[in-house]
């Protein structure tokens, strides 16, 4: 579990992060949804401590990580597993060397144990006849299953995913979806992701962060969406006719 406690971050005059509070659940997927330059990824860079927040507390299972020392950030890194928006893979590299380069830097497994974890979860993305291919040789969505081997490689507690499905077509943003999910709770991992797609937001949306213009404008499950009438987050949500058309439903079917 990870909780936000008033956090604030400026920079120069500009508030970008305005007093927000959450609690990002374990086992869950947990979504942080909002236009751009509404703070997420300035939020999200903050919890992971790239940034360091100017007021209010970040806590790793009751841990505040303002009062970690180096030694213990450390450790916390290496507990959490990041997917990048590009996927972030070395062109140069195989899958195979891909999914092991975090083992290398920061296990000291042997090569055979190394072999054994880089194959279960390569094949956990269902890409284990893939060892040996380069990224330019795979499709888009198949290099985003790399970056989702490479990271839950290491066991993470806790898996930050930056817009996961950008580029993707919608039956392939769906299997991406599906496959945080399992892993999600089969791991019991604390999963954060950063996304624009509405699609996501009503599939795997076990608790939702709103931010609009730096602040916790709603949070809620994707069930809770339904009902809200937070003029702002519909606007958000339902901005196209095709998605009002999925709340009326949703909200029918909720009433038999």
């Amino acid at each position: 579990m990870i909780q936000l406690n008033n956090i604030q971050k400026s920079f120069g005059d500009k508030i970008i992060i305005n007093n927000i509070s959450a609690t990002m659940q374990t086992g869950k997927c947990n979504l942080i949804i909002g236009t751009s330059g509404s703070g997420k990824t300035v939020l999200t860079k903050c919890m992971v401590g790239l940034f360091d927040a100017d007021k209010g507390d970040i806590l790793y299972d009751g841990v505040s990580i303002s009062q970690m020392d180096k030694d213990s950030r450390k450790q916390l890194r290496q507990q959490i597993g990041m997917l990048f928006q590009g996927s972030a893979l070395f062109d140069s590299m195989t899958v195979e060397q891909n999914v092991l380069f975090p083992l290398d830097m920061f296990t000291k497994m042997t090569h055979a144990e190394k072999q054994k974890r880089v194959n279960e979860v390569l094949s956990k993305v269902n890409l284990k006849d893939a060892n040996k291919k380069y990224p330019s040789e795979i499709s888009g969505g198949m290099k985003k299953r790399v970056g989702i081997a490479r990271a839950i490689v290491l066991n993470p507690k806790y898996l930050f995913c930056d817009e996961p499905n950008s580029g993707l077509d919608p039956q392939t943003s769906l299997l991406i979806d599906r496959l945080i999910r399992d892993i999600t709770i089969e791991y019991n991992i604390t999963t954060i992701v950063v996304t624009h797609d509405m699609n996501s937001v009503m599939e795997i949306g076990d608790n939702i962060l709103y931010m609009h213009q730096g602040k916790k404008q709603w949070e809620g499950s994707n069930k809770d969406i339904i009902f809200s009438d937070d003029e702002l987050l519909n606007n958000f949500i339902f901005a196209s006719e095709f998605l009002q058309d999925a709340k009326q439903m949703r909200m029918l079917e909720s009433k038999h």
